[in-house]
């Protein structure tokens, strides 16, 4: 009975020291600075975070990225002079786990400027989630509205995003682009053949700084 209880306290103790680790690094937060590669259908770029700027925002896209969440996600709202975006998963069963993944705002530290990278969020507070957008242009009206710039693409990198296909628009209902609600049920499976001309992110990767 003795061997048993003893047994018994060293898996506990095993256990809880994995499960403990397990939340540390799932909670673990971005380094101040870091780089993420973006490869492209139109080619590479880069996003540089500097975490101070939107800690919150920094963190999920960190996590994001580490997990290969934007892996083959198309930038479906692209609209020539003010942004791209992008972030919703092609395959529906990813994306359902995030889609209400909400996480906390952050104070605007930064101008929304061309090349600065932002998370997408609706008009209730705290509603951020997976989705970002880049500045085409001079965007600084949306900072009042709390859009927080978490990351920004150089001058020269950003030919890589003027480059990418803008030619459906806005979204639907309100224009010619794809329904958000149709690429959260059907995924790539919708875009690839309703929107064949969209680009993409083939791969999102974190370098350190």
């Amino acid at each position: 009975m003795s061997a048993l209880k003893t047994y018994l306290i060293v898996a506990l103790t095993l256990a809880s020291t994995l499960l403990s680790g397990a939340i540390t690094e799932a909670d673990a937060k971005a380094p101040e600075k870091y780089r993420v590669k973006m490869e492209t259908t139109k080619g590479t770029f880069y996003i540089d975070v500097t975490r101070k700027w939107s800690p919150n925002g920094a963190d999920r896209f960190y996590e994001l990225v580490n997990s290969g969440f934007y892996n083959d996600c198309a930038f479906f709202r692209v609209i020539d002079g003010f942004m791209a975006q992008v972030g919703i998963n092609g395959t529906p069963a990813t994306q359902a786990k995030w889609r209400d993944q909400t996480f906390q705002d952050d104070p605007v530290a930064k101008p929304n400027l061309r090349g600065y990278v932002s998370f997408a969020k609706t008009g209730a507070p705290h509603s951020r989630t997976t989705q970002f957008f880049i500045n085409f242009g001079d965007n600084r009206r949306l900072d009042g509205y709390g859009f927080a710039p978490f990351g920004a693409i150089s001058h020269k990198e950003m030919k890589v995003v003027d480059a990418l296909y803008s030619g459906y628009g806005e979204c639907a209902p309100s224009g010619r682009g794809p329904s958000q609600q149709r690429m959260q049920l059907e995924g790539n499976r919708y875009l690839k053949q309703d929107f064949p001309r969209l680009d993409y992110i083939t791969k999102a990767s974190v370098l350190q700084r």
